[in-house]
């Protein structure tokens, strides 16, 4: 994805993390870190989906910084009921 820091195997920014995001819709590739819990194993994420309330389980790339200064997250898949 174009502006996405690629993960550093040496580090640990930007690597890929199982989590549950709040969004209105899925058609979002970012995320506001407000709008991403980090779960740690990918079942945890996947049981704390609620569809009804709009959190998505699914794997995230980050933290990265955005050209604005904001600490953002990079969908990498989604994970659960819409896989």
């Amino acid at each position: 994805m174009h502006g996405m820091v690629p993960p550093d195997p040496g580090t640990n920014v930007s690597q890929p993390h199982y989590a549950l995001v709040s969004v209105p819709r899925r058609s979002r590739k970012r995320f506001a870190a407000s709008c991403v819990d980090i779960k740690e194993t990918r079942e945890e994420a996947i049981e704390g989906e609620d569809v009804k309330s709009k959190l998505y389980a699914a794997i995230v790339i980050g933290p990265s910084k955005s050209s604005e200064g904001q600490i953002i997250y990079y969908l990498s898949e989604w994970l659960g009921h819409f896989r």
